[in-house]
């Protein structure tokens, strides 16, 4: 599969099967994070894995959604904002960019390995800092869910709602 194919395929998965994420397959999207570009390759972020069962009931308090509860696997995506780059002309701190790429990474390598995945963002931040015990300067940025779909056709019967090109594209200038 071409990364095309892959990026059509990848779509938010919120229906998981109860099969547990293999070590090698957990290790491998994790590998594939790792890889991910960062502003001046300052690489400042933490996967926090979650899939023992008093960490899944924490985070499930972050998020109290019941399709959340579903997933077998969570990694919490936090940024470090004292090792992160800042732009010098505006010190605009690029650990949200750096943690996004990231994340992209592992839930695109997470399709590959015919796993789902979900971004979720909106979540009490708070609470996951004080049940992870999070230092000051790492921020929870994105929980991502990982396991298998409850169906595989799950990844093409999700709907990809997505722009045209000619909606966004601009040339040479805006």
């Amino acid at each position: 599969m071409n990364l095309l194919e892959l990026a059509q395929k990848r779509c938010s998965i919120r229906k998981y099967a109860s099969s547990p994420v293999e070590d090698e397959k957990l290790a491998y999207i994790l590998e594939a994070g790792r890889m991910a570009p960062s502003a001046v390759n300052f690489q400042p972020w933490y996967f926090v894995i979650i899939r023992q069962e008093a960490g899944r009931t924490k985070i499930q308090e972050c998020y109290a959604r019941e399709w959340f509860r579903s997933a077998p696997l969570y990694i919490l995506v936090c940024g470090d904002h004292s090792q992160s780059w800042k732009r010098s002309s505006d010190r605009k701190d690029h650990m949200d960019i750096d943690v996004a790429i990231a994340t992209e990474h592992i839930s695109l390598a997470a399709a590959e390995q015919g796993l789902g995945s979900c971004w979720v963002c909106n979540f009490d931040t708070d609470l996951c800092r004080k049940h992870f015990n999070l230092p000051d300067t790492i921020e929870p940025a994105v929980i991502l869910t990982i396991g298998y779909p409850e169906s595989p056709d799950l990844f093409e019967q999700t709907p990809k709602k997505r722009k045209t090109l000619e909606e966004i594209i601009k040339e040479e200038t805006f």
